[in-house]
């Protein structure tokens, strides 16, 4: 972990098949967010090790929800989280991204910081039909961060969310910020 209540932790080993985000690459996204976590809940989809999530949490996001197709995986999710002592504030859901995310939104769920990491072989038409569901999940002034190989096309049709796109190498990571509620 890079920073926050968990830094130094050294996470359990990637999975076979696991492409996780790169350590410098994880701390650009979280030099790009800046002072962002203010106790706000955080989804990780796609989670892999679950990295992005527990950083936010390490940083100071109130919960987290991890959300992994594959229960092995999810198992390491679940021993990082013992390892860094945030178990308490964390759920793992197991189960594809698309199915989770409707759930999420049918229970009224909301979010002030969405990871979305999907396998870069699916990023882009798997990422086509989940971003309208996420900015539905997404708090006013809230942030989505896409990683992905390709930019994400743009515009995004029903959305109010404006995209900002860096690349790092071969990673390609947008951050998509939702317009603030005016009444605030």
């Amino acid at each position: 972990m890079i920073s926050g209540s968990a830094r130094g932790t050294r996470l359990a080993a990637v999975p076979e098949g696991v492409r996780p985000t790169g350590d410098r690459v994880r701390e650009s996204v979280f030099n790009a967010l800046g002072q962002f976590f203010d106790g706000g809940a955080v989804l990780d989809l796609y989670a892999g090790t679950g990295a992005l999530g527990i950083e936010a949490l390490s940083r100071g996001c109130s919960s987290a929800v991890f959300v992994e197709r594959e229960r092995r995986v999810a198992a390491v999710i679940r021993e990082n989280l013992r390892k860094t002592r945030l178990e308490d504030r964390a759920q793992v859901l197991v189960g594809e991204v698309r199915t989770v995310v409707g759930r999420l939104a049918r229970e009224g769920r909301s979010f002030g910081l969405i990871f979305a990491d999907p396998p870069y072989r699916i990023a882009a038409a798997e990422m086509e039909g989940v971003l309208p569901a996420l900015a539905t999940l997404l708090e006013p002034g809230g942030r989505i961060v896409v990683e992905s190989d390709v930019e994400p096309e743009a515009p995004l049709p029903e959305t109010d969310l404006a995209g900002e796109s860096r690349r790092y190498g071969g990673t390609q990571i947008t951050i998509f910020t939702k317009a603030a509620d005016e009444r605030e």
